[in-house]
């Protein structure tokens, strides 16, 4: 008798589908941290069924916080809505693969240093699920390999794209970035507001963190990371502005 993809993902959702991922990643010895891409352990059509899973709790998370799901026209369809913008869009990061990504050759052995930002970033922080939103600036000291500067901007998204602590996401980018297009050197600034120290707890709302690192090139020669620090300074938005 032969099993076709439906009826495999039916038994398995039968058991609760977050059940059988955790369990893909426990069987491979895989980390699932709140900021890792768990990607590789989601099957085709499962994260409709993990969606639905996670509206499910939702909805008892509304109910135990005393709101009237049934009545209340306002928060009829909130679980879903919460469910999707969960899987689907702020933490896309945890749930979708890498956007794809093509280097080319750095034909004309470019070796000149050049920035990018500043790149708008969003994510979660991983300690009360409450945004951090900032920019990001991305400094580059080209190898034997470029990619479209565009590209940049999609990678920074997907790694922010989940619940993070802010010092692990410029790590976490910095990484990907060496593993596209292996720079001589690489620098990242990232600027932002954490709403868990904005919205609750202190209610500090002018407060940000700033974090950088920097890698190859940038922290063997100071000057080149002077230079670096200099141009995030000058561009629009740049650190010398609220």
């Amino acid at each position: 008798m032969t099993i076709t993809p439906s009826e495999n993902i039916k038994k398995e959702v039968d058991k609760k589908i977050s059940d059988v991922i955790r369990n893909r990643i426990i069987l491979q010895k895989k980390r699932f941290h709140a900021n890792d891409n768990i990607s590789d352990f989601i099957n085709p059509g499962e994260l409709e069924h993990l969606q639905k899973e996670v509206a499910s709790k939702v909805r008892d998370l509304l109910k135990s916080l005393v709101i009237d799901i049934e009545n209340d026209h306002n928060s009829q369809e909130t679980a879903e809505r919460v469910a999707k913008m969960y899987l689907r869009e702020v933490f896309k990061g945890r749930y979708h693969k890498r956007p794809n990504v093509t280097d080319f050759p750095n034909a004309k052995n470019l070796d000149e240093i050049y920035t990018l930002g500043p790149i708008s970033v969003r994510s979660a922080c991983s300690h009360h699920m409450v945004p951090i939103i900032g920019d990001c600036w991305i400094g580059i000291k080209p190898g034997d390999k470029v990619i479209g500067i565009s590209k940049f901007a999609r990678v920074a998204d997907w790694v922010f794209s989940r619940p993070h602590i802010q010092e692990e996401a410029v790590m976490i980018l910095a990484d990907e970035i060496e593993r596209l297009c292996e720079p001589k050197g690489l620098a990242i600034l990232v600027k932002a507001k954490h709403y868990c120290m904005c919205w609750r707890g202190v209610k500090e709302p002018n407060t940000s963190m700033i974090n950088s690192i920097v890698r190859g090139d940038f922290r063997h020669d100071p000057s080149l990371k002077q230079e670096f620090f200099e141009l995030v300074k000058n561009q629009p938005g740049g650190l010398s502005c609220s």
